[in-house]
């Protein structure tokens, strides 16, 4: 029994050794650096892709109307859009960019994540699909000041 179950760990190792090697993702931070730096979303949309986005209702952006913590905003992107990236940005921090995924052909976009904003904003996704084009769509933010929501 001990052998078969050392056989076992030993495949399921392997396994997970081939894994990482086929995963890979694009640094955004080191291949384009102005992206980050960028101080409004329309700078950092034309830094990160070097165009404008067109509003889409392809996109579902979630998020409370009133965050009562603006250190822990949850949101929700999900979209049916064939997707090469997909980038989030706001206007209330002194930098713009938040994240930016690398899509694989196939996958399925439907992210949640948190984000941080110090205070009430606006938040836009850019869905950069695997034709070349950039999609977007963005939803006003309220952030409660010391924690209360109303």
């Amino acid at each position: 029994m001990q052998r078969r179950k050392f056989l076992s760990l030993g495949a399921l190792a392997a396994v997970a050794a081939a894994v990482p090697a086929t995963l890979g993702a694009e640094d955004f931070r080191k291949s384009k650096p102005d992206v980050w730096t960028a101080k409004t979303v329309d700078d950092a949309i034309a830094k990160m892709y070097g165009k404008t986005a067109t509003k889409s209702d392809a996109i579902t952006l979630v998020a409370p109307e009133v965050a009562s913590n603006g250190g822990q905003i949850p949101v929700d992107i999900k979209t049916d859009i064939a997707a090469k990236t997909v980038a989030l940005f706001q206007d209330a921090n002194p930098e713009s960019a938040v994240i930016v995924y690398t899509i694989y052909p196939g996958s399925v976009v439907d992210y949640s994540i948190k984000m941080k904003m110090k205070k009430s904003g606006t938040i836009t996704v850019v869905v950069e699909g695997q034709d070349g084009k950039l999609y977007s769509t963005s939803k006003a933010l309220n952030v409660a000041l010391g924690g209360c929501e109303g």
